[in-house]
C-alpha cells in the first residue's frame, strides 16, 4: 500500500484516527508497546487484512504477536463464538466442567504428542501465557522438592515474576542460564552442528559437575523456536540431546510452546520436529482462537499438587475454548502446518535470495511462518568470521518503512534488530508476494538512508 494512499483518506476519517491516537498517548500507561511503532487505530479485520480509522489498509503480519493463527475473524471461529453465545450458556464458570470445555479439550489432546495425549493432565491457567509458565514453575517444584530452574539466554516466558526470572534479561538467583545454539551469533564462535554440540556439553557438565555451583534443577524450560530471542530455532537434534539429558537425571522438561504452537514452525507444535516428547507443555496464544486463553499440559505422574496450587478466576473461559477448538479443528483437518511448512520455505528462500546483494541483511531464519531478518552494520569493525553488530536503527527504520507501505511487522531479538512476520496460517501465495514485495521495497529504501 503506498505511503500516499494515507494522504487521500477522508479528512474526518483522518481527524478522528489522530484523535485517537492522542488520547492513548495522553491516557494509557508508559508501559505500552506495540501502539509506540504503530500508530495505527484498526476498526475492521479480515484474514490477514486491517482497516484502520483512517480508511487504510494493511497486511497484518504480526497476528497478534502470533495469537491469529487463521487470521482475524475467520468465520469458524465466528461461527464458534456465536453457536455459544446463541445457546444461553453460561460464558463465566470458573473450573467448573461444561461440554464446551470437554470438546475443547478432546481437541486439543488429538494434537498432542501421543506419548504425552495417552497419560496427559490438563491445568486450565488464568488467560496469558504467562500464567501458565508460572503454574509450571510451580508444578515441577512441587513434584520433584527442588527449587532451581534451568532455562537459555535470549529466552522469553512472560512479564509475570517467575516467568520474567527464567526469561533471557531475569537477575533470580535460581535461574541457571545455558547457552541457546545459534547458527548466526553462536556463543562459542563456531555455530552449526558444532556450535550446537558445544551448547549440549556445557549443559551436561554443569549438571554433572558436583562443583558448578547450580541449585538443584525442579524443571529445564525451552522454546522450540525462540520467539522474542530473535527467531532462533532450535536444532532438532541438539533438543533431542537436550530431552536426554533432563530424562536420564529425572529433571522435568518443560516446552513454552505459546507461541510455536498450532502449525506456526510448520508442525502442529514445535517439539514435532525434533519428535522429542516433554514432560510439559506450556500453550496459550493460538489456542484460543483469538481470545485469552491458557494451560498447562503435563504427564500424570507429575499431578501432586493440592487443590487450588495454582488457580484463577478467569480460567474457564466459554469463547475462548470454543474459538479454540475450532481452530485447532480447522488448522489440523485442513493440514495448514503443513500449508505453513512450504509456503514458509518459499518466503525463506525469497528474502535469503535478496539478502546476498544486501550486506546490511545479516541473516535470514525461521521455521514455518515464523521467519526473522535480522539487519547489521556491514560497516563496522568486526573481526575476521564475527557477524557484524545489530542494527536497531535500520530495524526501526525498516518497521517504520513498512507500515507506510500498508505492512505491519514487529521487532525482536538482540537489540530489537530482527524484522519479524507471523503472518496468518492462512496466508494465500498472492499474500504471501505482497508481504515480501512491501518488505524487501522497504528494506531498499531504509538501505538509502543509511547509505554506510
Amino acid at each position: 500500500m503506498a505511503v500516499t494512499e494515507q494522504a487521500q483518506a477522508p479528512a474526518t476519517a483522518t481527524t478522528a484516527h489522530l484523535g485517537i491516537l492522542r488520547r492513548q498517548a495522553s491516557r494509557e500507561s508508559a508501559a505500552r508497546t506495540y501502539a509506540r511503532s504503530l500508530p495505527i487505530v484498526p476498526v475492521r479485520a479480515r484474514g490477514v487484512t486491517i482497516e484502520g480509522a483512517d480508511g487504510r489498509r494493511y497486511l497484518d503480519c504480526l497476528s497478534g504477536a502470533g495469537t491469529l493463527a487463521l487470521g482475524h475473524n475467520h468465520p469458524v471461529v465466528l461461527e464458534a463464538i456465536r453457536k455459544v453465545l446463541d445457546s444461553g450458556a453460561p460464558l463465566h464458570v470458573l473450573d467448573l466442567a461444561t461440554p464446551v470445555k470437554d470438546a475443547f479439550t478432546t481437541e486439543l489432546f488429538a494434537t498432542l504428542p501421543p506419548a504425552l495425549a495417552s497419560r496427559a493432565r490438563i491445568q486450565f491457567c488464568g488467560p496469558a501465557g504467562t500464567d501458565a509458565v508460572e503454574a509450571a514453575l510451580t508444578l515441577t517444584r512441587t513434584a520433584t522438592g527442588r527449587s532451581g530452574v534451568l532455562a537459555f539466554t535470549g529466552a522469553y516466558h512472560g512479564m509475570t515474576a517467575g516467568a520474567l526470572a527464567a526469561s533471557g534479561g531475569g537477575r533470580e538467583g535460581r535461574v541457571t542460564r545455558l547457552p541457546f545454539p545459534q547458527a548466526y551469533r553462536c556463543p562459542f564462535g563456531v555455530g552449526g552442528e558444532q556450535g550446537a554440540e558445544l551448547a549440549a556439553r556445557w549443559t551436561e557438565s554443569l549438571l554433572d559437575d558436583t562443583k558448578s555451583g547450580i541449585p538443584e534443577a525442579s524443571c529445564l524450560l525451552v522454546e522450540p523456536v525462540q520467539g522474542e530471542g530473535g527467531v532462533n530455532p532450535a536444532p532438532d537434534a541438539w533438543l533431542r540431546r537436550v530431552r536426554k539429558l533432563t530424562e536420564d537425571r529425572s529433571i522435568p522438561l518443560i516446552a513454552d510452546e505459546v507461541q510455536t504452537g498450532v502449525g506456526r514452525t510448520g508442525r502442529f507444535w514445535g517439539v514435532d520436529h525434533s519428535g522429542i516428547v516433554p514432560d510439559v507443555m506450556v500453550l496459550s496464544k493460538a489456542i484460543g482462537g483469538s481470545l485469552p486463553l491458557a494451560v498447562l499440559v503435563y504427564r500424570d505422574d507429575l499431578d501432586v499438587w493440592q487443590p487450588g496450587a495454582h488457580a484463577g478466576t478467569f480460567r474457564g473461559n466459554q469463547l475462548a475454548m470454543a474459538a479454540g477448538a475450532a481452530t485447532l479443528a480447522h488448522v489440523r483437518e485442513n493440514g495448514l502446518a503443513e500449508r505453513a511448512d512450504t509456503l514458509g520455505a518459499r518466503m525463506l528462500g525469497r528474502l535469503r535470495e535478496f539478502a546476498a546483494g544486501h550486506p546490511f541483511v545479516g541473516d535470514v531464519r525461521g521455521r514455518g511462518l515464523m521467519i526473522g531478518v535480522e539487519l547489521v552494520d556491514p560497516t563496522a569493525d568486526t573481526p575476521a568470521g564475527t557477524p557484524p553488530p545489530p542494527a536497531p536503527r535500520i530495524a526501526t527504520a525498516v518497521q517504520r518503512a513498512c507500515l507506510d507501505r500498508g505492512l505491519i511487522v514487529e521487532l525482536g531479538g538482540r537489540g530489537s534488530a530482527v524484522v519479524r512476520l507471523l503472518p496468518p496460517l492462512t496466508l494465500t501465495d498472492e499474500q504471501a508476494d505482497a508481504v515480501l514485495d512491501r518488505l524487501t521495497d522497504a528494506l531498499t529504501a531504509a538501505a538509502r538512508d543509511f547509505p554506510g
